[in-house]
């Protein structure tokens, strides 16, 4: 099993390189400091919006998994996705980054649509 960075680490990280890069990122929900997960919401210019949360592989490590899309016809589905998942897990972290390509920050290809 690998070793963890703790969770505000890691989103302080996602945060800065965001910005860095002319982006805008923000923390929807912060979690707990040490151990919280970290799901994270992808978008360009307030559109096209996914999330991503790490998932266990087989070998035991975490992977990032596509787990949710905002449908341009229904967003209020993918707010309501996002509410249910924070009230699930207290010690989730929620953080939007808003920049072009942001697979790319968290090391996978643009996803295929």
């Amino acid at each position: 099993m690998e070793q963890r960075l703790p969770a505000h680490l890691e989103a302080a990280a996602l945060i800065r390189r965001t910005q860095a890069e002319g982006g805008f990122a923000t923390v929807l929900q912060k979690g707990e400091s040490e151990a919280g997960t970290i799901l994270l919401v992808l978008c360009e210019n307030d559109t096209n919006a996914r999330i991503y949360e790490r998932m266990p592989a087989p070998d035991g490590s975490r992977k990032w998994a596509l787990s949710k899309v905002q449908h341009p016809e229904n967003k209020q589905e993918f707010n309501d996705y996002l509410t249910r998942r924070g009230q699930q897990d207290r010690d989730l972290w929620i953080i939007e980054l808003d920049i072009a390509r942001g697979e790319r920050l968290i090391g996978l290809p643009l996803p295929t649509s």
